[in-house]
């Protein structure tokens, strides 16, 4: 069944719509993450424009993550005052990321931009994240004592801390602070909640435990891409309701299942498998950019998506 999007200006298939929104919505139930980073290449690759891909998938995240942050709620595995902290500098970071969006897409570079921080953050984040992630298995499975994380590290020492108890920790805002802020920007510029990055920085950086890290981050997640969504609608018009309502439907629905799922298996099996996804889509999207496209150029509207 194909509709058309008004504002991406192509048709697509609703039922495909309908299942990548279902699948994204697992992932961000199963890893607290809002999907972004796998939908957003996803929508590419299907023909909708880059701008109006990365202002939609926003409004989808939202979504998703807050059908899968009801479940962790239930079961108490939400660090509000942390998000709170987190928040403040990720609507920062999201107001400036809108300008940088703004400023490129003048320039005709947004594209581009895109599909290369994708490669480069996805690339690092994977590699860092499946590597640790193999080595904590193969622990496991020897039965080995798992290595402790320092308990003192040099986060510990920046002034301006902060009892966060839900977590069990006792630092300084400062760092989440600057991931709150970096996630921002991403969220804006490359349509992503942000939860590939906040993810292994909650755990690895700030210490705190991965059953609360996935519930707080996608709370976090929510009111970032909402703004983004809201400054992306309101200076670029490029937020598409007809596709962001299919995505919608099934981000909610995926997102009950992925938590679900998300309790039954182990921290460990989480981590690399968030790893293997993250690597696969930096490898089709890096490939994308290195093979010469089959049209060399395109005619288009001025002023046009």
């Amino acid at each position: 069944m194909q509709i058309y999007l008004p504002i991406a200006e192509v048709s697509v298939n609703a039922f495909l719509l309908l299942g990548l929104g279902g699948m994204v919505g697992v992932l961000s139930g199963m890893f607290g993450v809002g999907g972004g980073f796998l939908m957003t290449p996803l929508l590419f690759f299907i023909g909708i424009p880059p701008a109006v891909a990365v202002a939609t998938e926003a409004n989808q995240i939202v979504a998703s993550s807050f059908s899968g942050v009801l479940a962790h709620f239930k079961r108490r595995t939400v660090d509000l005052k942390m998000g709170c902290v987190l928040l403040v500098g990720g609507l920062t970071g999201a107001a400036l990321g809108v300008v940088i969006f703004n400023y490129l897409k003048s320039l005709g570079q947004v594209e581009l931009l895109v599909q290369l921080c994708y490669v480069i953050f996805l690339g690092i984040i994977g590699s860092l994240m499946f590597v640790e992630s193999l080595n904590a298995l193969r622990r496991s499975s020897r039965n080995a004592a798992p290595v402790k994380r320092k308990n003192h590290t040099w986060v510990h020492g920046l002034p301006f801390k902060m009892r966060f108890r839900v977590s069990g920790l006792y630092i300084s805002v400062i760092p989440p602070l600057l991931v709150g802020l970096l996630v921002g920007v991403l969220s804006a510029i490359m349509g992503v909640g942000g939860g590939f990055i906040m993810v292994p920085a909650m755990i690895y950086l700030l210490g705190m435990p991965t059953k609360v890290v996935i519930g707080t981050s996608l709370f976090q997640i929510i009111f970032v891409t909402a703004f983004t969504t809201l400054l992306h609608a309101t200076t670029n018009y490029t937020v598409d309701m007809a596709l962001a309502v299919l995505l919608l439907i099934g981000g909610v629905i995926g997102a009950q299942i992925g938590a679900v799922i998300g309790t039954r298996l182990k921290a460990e099996q989480l981590r690399i498998l968030l790893a293997i996804l993250v690597l696969v889509v930096c490898g089709k999207l890096a490939f994308d950019l290195l093979v010469m496209p089959s049209e060399l150029f395109t005619l288009g509207v001025a002023g046009g998506h």
